[in-house]
């Protein structure tokens, strides 16, 4: 599945994962990103306030409070605020993230 138009027609965010692309919404209360790893990606350990996800397309295996799990299309995830994640996405999947933070990420 690609995403459509009205989703690349959103501003882009800059993410610091080499092949991860994303373009976002925000709101005073969060952002939503539509993630795409445009090549296999590993999203190092970090953490910040609390985050939703689903997945699209593909498969994301996400660690978490050290416990590692894949989720595939059509499954949902949350990691609360404050613990330590870290993803590996292979080329081709596809997210749909909501971040806590109005302010998570930089546009281009």
């Amino acid at each position: 599945m690609h995403f459509p138009d009205i989703i690349h027609n959103l501003p882009e965010a800059i993410i610091p994962v080499e092949g991860l692309r994303g373009w976002l919404a925000q709101s005073p209360a969060g952002v939503v990103v539509f993630f795409v790893a445009e090549e296999t990606c590993f999203v190092p350990p970090h953490s910040h306030k609390g985050q939703w996800g689903t997945v699209v397309d593909g498969v994301a295996e996400l660690t978490a409070d050290g416990e590692t799990r894949s989720y595939l299309p059509g499954e949902s995830y949350f990691i609360p605020a404050g613990i330590v994640h870290s993803a590996h996405l292979p080329k081709g999947t596809k997210l749909v993230e909501f971040f806590e933070e109005s302010d998570r990420f930089r546009l281009k």
